[in-house]
């Protein structure tokens, strides 16, 4: 009887888990059809790639895709003895298991007529708008693709990573909400994001099943640099560390851009990735109160918070909706960050601006940072001087 009742206890908590968070990341191993056969990354030594992928080759690998921001590749490989002797042959340098990544959502009716939602008062980003929309500022959503129809939204332009689809509109909606958030119109519609003027990329990592590869987006980080993005949003994550993704991030971030990731939806103590990499702004979430989400992640790597209870923002098919998790208050960082590069005039790096946005952060919590607010809830108005 109790064994009963705490099994249907843990299935409920992991149900509202699913619910809860923006995106989840498995590692590839929990696909159905990793029993025959595996995905997986394969980094090289400096120079060695031609013959590491001929041997690969050999082995019965078939290449799915370059990966050039890691010198490596993504591999369809026979079984798991082939991965295995993969990472024994001259010029690998190592392999990792190419990850699995997941989303839910549910869509809503859009509203009438336009409203700021409490979310970006709650962060003084209408404060701003007289001075600073973030006009021009390139902020790329790498997500699941944002609708590129929607009345409240204007996408510059994006990729698509997913190979069933050269398009990079958004088939699930999690990316198009995400996308609101940041960069809503103001045009007498809906809502308004944090910077109505910010220019939005769509980088599309996720299928329309919300589901996707770790390659796909390490992929889509390269477009990211190649394209001179300012801004770099990833409402998505795991627990599981990837040396791999780490080096993308750190590619990226040396290049001039600032990355900024949702701290997760466990609400524990554990690390979540990629908010946890090293050169990685990492938010939690508040409610409408100023406090912290239950299900918040917690830990060193969470450097701000933001809103994340109750968000309601643009959705797929030109609607909109109401979500939770830090997958909602990742994006309010990155529209404020859009904002500061606007009103920077002294070419500021990722570090200096990361470090403005936690100084002008609003302190909650402990006094100074902490392993729950970070060093607390960001700023529009006190990070933009008019």
């Amino acid at each position: 009887m109790v064994v009963g009742m705490r099994l249907k206890m843990i299935g409920v908590l992991v149900a509202l888990a699913f619910l809860l968070s923006g995106i989840t990341v498995l590692p590839a191993s929990a696909a159905p059809s990793d029993v025959t056969s595996v995905r997986s990354i394969v980094v090289f030594e400096s120079g060695a790639n031609a013959a590491a992928e001929t041997a690969i080759r050999g082995l019965g690998g078939v290449k799915l895709k370059s990966l050039p921001l890691i010198n490596g590749a993504a591999f369809v490989l026979p079984g798991v003895a082939a991965e295995r002797a993969v990472a024994r042959l001259q010029g690998v340098k190592y392999v990792e298991r190419d990850a699995i990544v997941y989303a839910t959502r549910k869509p809503a009716p859009a509203p009438v007529a336009e409203q700021v939602t409490w979310n970006v008062e709650a962060i003084g980003a209408d404060q701003v708008w007289p001075y600073d929309t973030g006009d021009g500022v390139r902020v790329a959503i790498v997500d699941s693709g944002i609708d590129l129809t929607h009345s409240d939204l204007e996408v510059v332009g994006g990729v698509s990573e997913v190979g069933y689809t050269s398009s990079y509109t958004d088939d699930n909606g999690h990316g198009t909400h995400v996308a609101g958030i940041v960069a809503a119109l103001d045009n007498q519609i809906g809502v308004v994001g944090v910077g109505p003027d910010i220019d939005l990329y769509a980088v599309k990592v996720l299928n329309r099943k919300g589901s996707g590869y770790t390659s796909d987006i390490i992929a889509g980080l390269e477009w990211c640099m190649n394209n001179d993005m300012d801004v770099v949003n990833m409402s998505l994550g795991s627990s599981y560390y990837v040396q791999s993704f780490q080096d993308a991030c750190t590619a990226l971030y040396e290049s001039g851009t600032v990355i900024v990731a949702a701290a997760g939806n466990t609400g524990t103590l554990q690390p979540f990735y990629p908010a946890a990499y090293a050169h990685v702004i990492g938010v939690g979430a508040t409610d409408a109160s100023d406090a912290l989400a239950y299900f918040s992640t917690c830990g060193p790597h969470v450097d701000l918070v933001a809103p994340g209870v109750s968000v309601y923002s643009t959705y797929k098919g030109d609607t909109y909706t109401t979500l939770s998790g830090t997958s909602m208050a990742s994006p309010h960082v990155a529209g404020v960050a859009a904002l500061v590069i606007w009103a920077d005039t002294d070419g500021w790096t990722p570090g200096e601006i990361e470090a403005h946005l936690e100084d002008s952060a609003l302190d909650l919590g402990a006094s100074g940072r902490d392993d729950y607010y970070g060093f607390g809830l960001v700023q529009a108005q006190g990070a933009v001087a008019e």
